[in-house]
């Protein structure tokens, strides 16, 4: 069969190896980026189209007959209409805990960059603070050890358990979990206001849907403590994001780092990208894209293809 991979390059930066995306499909073809208006005209001709982050909506799926499996560069199906796959027999499969370690270190840095106010310190030693301190430091910004503080998980799947268990080994931090949005309370979790005003530090690590959609908002960022710190790598849609660009002005809490928008790229530019913004980290979804975990990705996608060509279920969500 035929396969074709409309954006390869939001995968590969030059650095990884196709080599098993091509044995479990011999006439692949690698296509670096794909326009999303051009994208039934791509796949006219294909039976297996591998994604990352294009739409194929109904339009698209309904317009291409010969269309058989999509083949997901990630865990999330929001950009594929699966009923409508459902409906035209078209198999979907994803991929999923192939960029935890990844994310992970990206967790921990950005949290310990936070609360040890590296750039902050950073700046001071660059720009002539340190040299005119009366004394060998400069104790300008507050540092908080993290040992016996909270950490508020926000999605405990793989991802947020993984980081509750590093940040419970790695800092000596507590782990309070959110019941998930609009699902029966568990007894060892707690509801989304309660955790935000116990924890020390929020993490998200849900998925985005109609119920997480801007959950985070001036409401709740009212509830967190005055020192907390939020911490996105899972939708930039979770986040009311001019409100939290309020909250950092108005220094309701101490920090945050935002590896995910609600468009991206940010072509509208942020609320976040102003420049009196205390104690914020933006990077541009990049805490995924270690280049192991990319190549996991890759041979992932790989072994789902290869299964389904055999007539197996391997990662399928349709």
């Amino acid at each position: 069969m035929r396969a074709v991979f409309l954006d390869f390059a939001t995968v590969d930066a030059g650095d990884l190896d196709p080599a098993a995306l091509q044995a479990s499909a011999p006439e692949l073809r690698l296509l670096a980026a794909t326009r999303q208006d051009a994208v039934v005209d791509a796949i006219h001709d294909y039976e297996i189209v591998l994604v990352n982050k294009l739409k194929l909506d109904r339009a698209v799926i309904t317009a291409s007959p010969k269309l058989k499996l999509i083949a997901l560069a990630a865990t999330g199906t929001n950009n594929i209409d699966l009923e409508a796959a459902a409906e035209h027999g078209v198999a979907v499969c994803n991929i999923r805990d192939y960029c935890t370690p990844s994310v992970v270190q990206h967790v921990l840095g950005v949290l310990l960059a936070l609360t040890h106010r590296l750039a902050d310190y950073s700046r001071d030693a660059i720009d002539g603070t340190w040299s005119k301190s009366s004394h060998f430091t400069v104790l300008a910004h507050p540092i908080r050890e993290l040992r016996e503080l909270t950490l508020g998980v926000v999605g405990y799947g793989v991802l947020g358990q993984a980081v509750a268990a590093a940040c419970e080994s790695a800092l000596g931090m507590k782990t309070l979990i959110a019941n998930r949005m609009g699902a029966s309370a568990c007894a060892d979790r707690v509801d989304l206001d309660e955790l935000l005003q116990r924890a020390d530090v929020v993490t998200l690590h849900c998925p985005l849907t109609e119920q997480t959609r801007g959950m985070i908002d001036a409401r709740r960022l009212a509830l967190m403590k005055p020192g907390a710190v939020l911490i996105n790598t899972a939708r930039g849609a979770l986040i009311d994001i001019p409100a939290l660009a309020n909250a950092l002005r108005e220094r309701q809490i101490a920090g945050a780092a935002i590896d995910v928008l609600p468009e991206e790229p940010p072509i509208s530019g942020s609320p976040l990208f102003a420049h009196d913004l205390p104690n914020l980290l933006v990077t541009p979804h990049i805490a995924w894209a270690a280049r192991e975990s990319r190549q996991r990705c890759l041979d992932e996608m790989a072994a789902n293809i290869a299964d389904w060509i055999k007539g197996g279920r391997r990662g399928r969500v349709v």
